[in-house]
């Protein structure tokens, strides 16, 4: 019986790796077009409004989310992280990217984001006992090459740091923190408890943030501005956040995260479709190169955790399982 017990255990570990990835890309697909419609908001709205405003849009959704399903709230430890959480992708990414935006292209702004995978996978093995192999993390660094590469490559050159750069890397450390500490809240409260709660703790400096920009400077756009905005509130800011937060719930976190090396090349599509972004054969052969590379990482299996970390790992998973299917 113990021998058959051993035999069976890898079995559900290796569905739900796939889970978790799979998971994982829909939350990056939804989070593709945050760049270029942040770029076309930005032609009719004010930076700060954008960031702020879009937060207390998703704070409204996740409110009445948390409201309707009677969720139970976090203990005062959690809250605590939820902070973390909020800081990285409720206020930081948002409020850095917007500004960053005004000026810097969409396709440009890739080459920053493009970094992102490898980011978080610092955060995820800084904050938890992961310890991906070698191989994971030479093809982590490979897929950032190319993701900064073909990016750069589309821009004619990252040239010389100007604030929009530097606004855009402080984006990806906030957005690193916030992904790799949502993704161990996500084992405890569930993946859309995880971002709603977040929210509705921002809230507050959200809305107040959002008044200020409509005093200094009324809302003026388009419909299709405005669309795009709506957009950034509902799904890349909520709803795009239940896929992603659920893949690294799953995880392994330093794998998973890995996926949104496929973000910039996505990204870039939409710029060109929707943007009319040139788009030539280096950045579709860039492109190739970065997705090829995220599929090998994401296949390097991560080292065996210590026995003293099963258990732990164990407790971890299974409140998950029983959010999610409640």
């Amino acid at each position: 019986m113990k021998e058959q017990s051993s035999v069976i255990l890898p079995r559900p570990t290796a569905l739900s790796t796939r889970a978790g990835l799979w998971w994982g890309l829909i939350g990056i697909l939804a989070f593709s077009f945050t760049v270029p419609f942040t770029r076309v908001a930005v032609g009719g709205l004010s930076p700060l409004f954008i960031g702020a405003g879009r937060a207390v849009v998703a704070a409204a959704l996740a409110a009445a989310a948390l409201a309707l399903t009677r969720q139970h709230p976090p203990t005062r430890a959690q809250w605590l992280r939820l902070a973390v959480v909020a800081g990285g992708v409720v206020a930081g990414f948002p409020l850095l990217t917007s500004f960053a935006l005004t000026s810097a292209p969409a396709g440009h702004s890739a080459v920053v984001i493009g970094l992102l995978p490898a980011a978080t996978a610092v955060a995820v093995v800084l904050r938890t006992r992961e310890r991906p192999s070698r191989s994971f993390w030479v093809f982590a660094a490979l897929g950032a090459v190319a993701a900064v590469t073909f990016a750069a490559l589309q821009n004619g050159g990252l040239g010389s740091l100007g604030w929009p750069d530097l606004l855009l890397f402080g984006a990806v450390v906030a957005a690193a923190v916030g992904y790799a500490e949502g993704g161990l809240l996500s084992r405890e409260l569930g993946s859309w408890q995880t971002i709603s709660w977040a929210l509705v703790l921002a809230a507050p400096l959200m809305i107040a943030l959002t008044a200020a920009s409509v005093v200094a400077e009324p809302p003026s756009a388009t419909p299709v501005q405005w669309l795009a905005f709506a957009y950034l509130g509902v799904v890349s800011m909520f709803l795009g956040f239940f896929a992603w937060y659920r893949g690294l719930a799953i995880g392994p976190m330093a794998q998973v995260s890995q996926v949104q090396l496929a973000q910039p090349v996505i990204t870039i599509l939409w710029a060109w479709m929707l943007l009319h972004e040139p788009i030539g054969w280096p950045t579709a052969l860039g492109g190739l190169a970065v997705v090829a590379c995220a599929a090998l990482a994401v296949r390097m299996r991560l080292r065996a955790a210590p026995a003293s970390a099963l258990p732990a790992a164990s407790a971890a998973s299974t409140p998950t399982t029983s959010t999610e299917e409640s």
